[in-house]
């Protein structure tokens, strides 16, 4: 990756921002990296902070680079990736998108033969924790799909899915799934707000246990109903609880929760990507 002559991204904002941190931080040289966006406060964020070049527009942006990065709101992927197709043509660089809900098989209309990897990464990229789901068709080698996880795993842990059906899947757990958590968090934190916990006290008490569970996952090879069973002992405060949330249904929720979001998630890229 730190070979790279030029990385273009379209569109400077949050997304864009996280990633070009990254990678900075990994040893991409800023100069080395053209930024377009419409927002001059946002492109003027980026020169400062990481030394960026700035170009004047997508296709100044673009022309060049070894790899583009789509990085703008999906309602304007169509008319964006179809002002920018010339300029990609040209050269046909790795396109890599970073746009909820795009298609494949848009982004393959609008771009022609040139190679598309389509991602789904989440907000926790932002502070960069994040998760991303990555797929591309058959035709795009190894070195190229190689080199679209270099970049998103600056800022994410990183899998690949077989089957772009998945990705709906994906966007429904890792893409929405930190929402779920500050739910769940907000609930926890006011229960004990309410049996007379202070505010801070029950914030500090919820985000430091959210943390801990979450590394003590990360950090052990057991699975995950094999940590709630050792934190449970039988006849104890967590079984009391447990109890509670497997009799008001909490599973089945959480299931037709993540089937919404997996259906709304192809709806939109049924809008999104459609001819």
């Amino acid at each position: 990756m730190n070979n790279l002559r030029k990385l273009a991204f379209i569109g400077g904002g949050n997304m864009a921002a996280a990633l070009i941190g990254g990678l900075t931080r990994r040893g991409l040289a800023g100069n080395r990296i053209a930024v377009a966006d419409p927002s001059t406060p946002q492109l003027d964020r980026l020169v400062h902070d990481y030394k960026v070049e700035r170009a004047a527009d997508n296709a100044t942006a673009a022309r060049g680079a070894e790899v583009v990065v789509l990085a703008v709101k999906p309602q304007q992927m169509r008319s964006v990736s179809l002002a920018l197709s010339p300029a990609i043509a040209e050269a046909r660089p790795l396109v890599i998108s970073v746009a909820a809900g795009i298609p494949h098989a848009a982004l393959a209309r609008w771009f022609g033969k040139t190679p598309v990897v389509r991602t789904m990464p989440n907000r926790p990229a932002l502070n960069g924790f994040g998760a991303t789901g990555l797929f591309a068709p058959p035709s795009v080698g190894a070195a190229q799909r190689a080199l679209a996880e270099s970049i998103m795993a600056a800022v994410s842990a990183t899998v690949w899915v077989e089957h772009e059906s998945q990705m709906d899947t994906v966007t429904a757990l890792s893409g929405s799934g930190p929402a779920y958590f500050f739910l769940f968090m907000e609930a926890l934190e006011a229960a004990a707000h309410e049996r007379g916990l202070p505010w801070d006290i029950a914030h500090k008490l919820t985000l430091e246990t959210a943390f801990g569970a979450a590394q003590m996952a990360r950090q052990s090879s057991e699975s995950l109903a094999a940590l709630r069973e050792q934190v449970t002992s039988k006849g104890g405060t967590t079984a009391a609880a447990l109890e509670v949330l497997d009799a008001a249904g909490l599973r089945t929720t959480v299931a037709h929760a993540v089937a919404a979001a997996d259906r709304r998630s192809a709806e939109l890229a049924a809008e999104f990507g459609a001819p």
